[in-house]
């Protein structure tokens, strides 16, 4: 808001405080000698430091010559400028650093729940033209600036390969040169099978209605471990063919086997092998959770629906 201009007001004169008069010393001879310089009490120095008196009404610089637009004016200038300083940082953080995403559905479960709020790390896998994490890419062609591979059993947010705009969330289970390949429920790399042991089983409600559904410790050949969710043999991906996965292109997986649409569907309806260049960031961690049905606009369902035991969860 522009501040008000500010007319000077006249003060109202204190009465000055009586000073005793100084002795006049007279001389032998003729004629008076000069009063000394009088010191008051208050340990004032003996020269003359009264300051001049401005007369009511009158300016006091000349910068209050200038009207309200000038004022406001530079006031707007100063907000814009840390308005355009606010987006910068925010800019770089969300470019460089991390990125917050929502999670909408089921693929990653048991894993990464609908409601999850993650924070993934853009600097894991280097940079790409995906990784502004805005509708423009970054002029970076199609290469990667500090590119590094990720590591087989990382959760990837990447660029789904048929249109390069939609965020996909799966788990890398084929690295350049794998061959993959599902037999009889079991998923298998470069021909052997991936040990696989059974931890739990529960009951889950979905579209479905409810279905009993087995939990299973996975291990890949490079030591990473990790539960997947499966709702027993007969789905349509438990037996496929070999997938080659070529240089510069990853094989994705979703946790929750026979619910997610992956590279085990061919890209032109489904995910397919992801280049290299899609990879936007790691998924590193949950900061917060809640069941479908909190709304934004309700606070009651935040506290109805709330999952404080998925707060602040690091992902394997």
């Amino acid at each position: 808001m522009p501040d008000a201009s500010i007319e000077p007001t006249a003060a109202a004169a204190s009465p000055a405080l009586a000073e005793p008069s100084a002795p006049t010393a007279t001389a032998s001879g003729s004629g008076s000698a000069t009063p000394p310089p009088i010191w008051s009490d208050k340990g004032d120095a003996p020269f003359d430091d009264r300051k001049e008196t401005i007369p009511p009404g009158a300016r006091v610089s000349a910068k209050d010559d200038d009207d309200d637009g000038g004022s406001a004016a530079s006031e707007t200038l100063e907000i814009v400028k840390t308005i355009v300083v606010a987006l910068a940082i925010a800019f770089v953080l969300r470019v460089l650093l991390f990125q917050p995403f929502t999670i909408p559905s089921a693929s990653m479960e048991p894993n990464l729940y609908e409601g999850d709020y993650i924070v993934v790390s853009k600097w894991a896998y280097g940079y790409s033209k995906f990784s502004s994490g805005l509708p423009i890419n970054l002029p970076l062609g199609e290469d990667r600036v500090l590119g590094r591979a990720p590591a087989r059993g990382d959760i990837v947010v990447f660029k789904l390969p048929r249109d390069d705009k939609t965020d996909y969330i799966k788990r890398v289970i084929g690295l350049p040169g794998d061959q993959v390949q599902m037999i009889n429920n079991r998923l298998h790399i470069n021909g052997v099978a991936v040990k696989d042991v059974v931890v739990g089983a529960s009951e889950v409600v979905d579209v479905f209605g409810p279905r009993p559904v087995t939990k299973v410790r996975e291990t890949l050949p490079n030591g990473r471990t990790f539960e997947t969710q499966d709702f027993g043999p007969g789905g349509d991906l438990d037996d496929t063919g070999v997938y080659e996965v070529p240089l510069g292109h990853y094989f994705m997986m979703g946790d929750n086997r026979d619910n997610s649409i992956d590279s085990r569907v061919q890209a032109s309806a489904g995910v397919g092998l992801v280049p290299d260049e899609n990879l936007v960031g790691k998924a590193e961690i949950i900061m917060f959770s809640w069941e479908p049905g909190a709304s934004l606009w309700n606070p009651i369902s935040w506290f109805a629906n709330i999952r404080l035991d998925r707060f602040f969860k690091i992902l394997d």
